[in-house]
């Protein structure tokens, strides 16, 4: 019942935003000029926290969403009245299971904020260690799946309605924001996250990760040591800005091309500018991951954007999944070559990483939702880090300095195998040298049986695969045709009543017919299954 009513009322909010878009469009109002943006912050807003979680998710799609939307979804305040006192203190006792006293030496009772899916609590550690306690809104997690699947349904019924609605993918799009939603609740995988972060800058004096307590984790409540420092907007970082700066570059150069894992919202609010140049890092509920392929494709790119070579970045772009080719492939490389054109005539110091990525995506097929989920995570990083970078030093050249720091990360790359590879191949190599002599005296005793005439068998999996094909379809096309004959047998049966006579028809058709329908059946089953034609 609940559920139907949430579908309801997401519905009659979907329907308001339609008629806005109908009204707009009949009026021949321009995009600049259009509601719908703020219609739509607002609408999420009043919907509830699930939507606007939605909607924050939402702003990260830039491949997607003109950039007047986005600039409306990024200012969605995830800020929320607190939840009761009690309510926060009853699930910090249930989920550590001891009593707050026992926990804490000190705990603050008013929350030191307040978001749409937590709140956080200051409190004392028994050993005099400042602490913050983050604490998940009760009942919020069946609360986002209820939404989530009376949007889904809303979807789907919008897709079976519209078919140019249905070729932007939004059920796959909400339920990568689903996903996205459950493990940004589970404080648990934060933890692991904050805890995989610090171990890797440990020796580093330029990052501080505030400590996880290891026995005060659950997927509701997550204690963390107590940091501060000053915000990016601080005026007295004018000075040390561009030290900020500098450090900043390398941080983010090791997570994406050394770590291949990075932190994916480092928007001003999750950054402490601490003494002596250390950057304090905060909030891991969205990271990215980069395997091994996906770093060398990344590199590619940015050295295929470097030589301004347009080709080699529409193929680097291809492999990264940055894009993808629908239509005249010169056409495309036609679109990136005006696109390094332009940033040619530019200074230096206004390229955008962040924003040649968006462009190079929006080249592609937009009605379709392909971006995968880390480009879309590295590319809101990057807008976000650059926009710190200007921020620190204004003068900064971001590419030029990028590229000057990022040359050894990158080629690292390129260098050799791995260490995992290199052991890997040590392993092989020594299991084929202790099982060599078995097999070497199998083969000698199979010769002396064949009488030293062996028969040599060459085993190639995709001709044996290849070869049942070709038999799978051959019995198909031969059932086929013994169908159609009994098709076309039966139907000359009938017409000229030929043999004895059942219900006024003739028997023999009648089989025949039955036999024809069978085999139908069987042939259908069978390509049902395959998948293919």
């Amino acid at each position: 019942m609940m559920l139907a009513a949430r579908f309801l009322r997401i519905g009659g909010a979907v329907f308001g935003l339609l008629i806005v878009a109908v009204y707009e469009r009949l009026r021949g109002g321009t995009d600049n000029r259009s509601t719908l943006p703020d219609r739509l912050r607002a609408t999420l807003e009043r919907l509830g926290p699930t939507f606007i979680k939605v909607g924050q998710g939402l702003s990260l799609r830039r491949d997607l969403l003109p950039d007047r939307y986005i600039a409306a979804l990024s200012k969605l305040q995830a800020d929320a009245r607190p939840f009761p006192q009690a309510a926060a203190r009853h699930e910090i006792e249930t989920r550590l299971g001891k009593p707050i006293h026992d926990l804490f030496s000190s705990f603050d009772e008013t929350p030191l904020a307040a978001a749409s899916i937590a709140q956080v609590h200051r409190a004392q550690m028994p050993d005099g260690r400042e602490a913050i306690i983050k604490v998940r809104r009760p009942r919020i997690r069946s609360q986002i799946d209820r939404d989530m699947r009376a949007l889904i349904g809303l979807l789907r019924l919008l897709c079976a309605l519209s078919s140019r609605i249905a070729r932007f993918e939004p059920v796959r799009l909400a339920h990568e924001i689903w996903t996205n939603l459950r493990r940004e609740t589970d404080f648990r995988l934060e933890a692991r996250a904050v805890r995989r972060f610090a171990d890797a800058f440990a020796d580093w004096e330029t990052v501080h990760v505030p400590e996880v307590i290891d026995d005060l984790i659950s997927e509701t409540v997550l204690v963390q040591e107590f940091s501060s420092g000053r915000l990016l907007s601080d005026a007295a970082l004018a000075d040390s800005g561009p030290r900020y700066a500098a450090n900043l570059v390398e941080i983010y150069l090791h997570q994406i091309f050394v770590l291949g894992f990075f932190h994916g919202d480092p928007h001003p609010g999750n950054l402490f500018f601490m003494d002596a140049g250390t950057i304090c890092f905060h909030d891991f509920g969205l990271t990215g991951q980069l395997d091994h392929a996906t770093r060398r494709r990344l590199a590619l790119f940015v050295q295929a954007f470097v030589h301004q070579d347009a080709d080699w970045m529409l193929d680097a772009a291809v492999e990264l999944g940055l894009l993808r080719i629908s239509g005249e492939r010169q056409a495309i490389v036609h679109g990136l070559e005006e696109l390094l054109t332009e940033y040619a005539s530019l200074p230096m110091r206004q390229w955008s990483m962040a924003d040649l990525f968006l462009r190079i995506s929006r080249l592609g097929n937009r009605e379709s939702v392909l971006l995968p989920h880390y480009l879309i995570v590295l590319m809101r990083a990057l807008f976000l880090v650059e926009h710190a970078l200007h921020t620190l030093d204004p003068a900064m050249n971001v590419l030029d300095t990028l590229i000057e720091r990022g040359n050894a990360a990158i080629m690292a790359l390129a260098e050799g195998p791995s260490h995992a590879a290199l052991s890997r191949l040590r392993f092989e190599a020594g299991l084929a040298v202790y099982d060599l002599p078995g097999a070497a005296a199998a083969w000698l005793s199979e010769v002396r049986r064949e009488g030293f005439h062996p028969a040599l068998q060459i085993h190639l999996p995709q001709i044996e695969r290849t070869e049942a094909g070709l038999e799978r379809t051959g019995n198909r096309l031969a059932l086929a045709l013994v169908t159609l004959g009994l098709y076309i047998a039966s139907s000359l049966l009938m017409q000229h009543s030929i043999g004895p006579r059942i219900l006024g028809m003739p028997l023999l058709a009648l089989v025949g017919y039955f036999l024809a329908l069978w085999y139908t059946l069987r042939l259908s089953r069978a390509i049902a299954r395959s998948g293919r034609l």
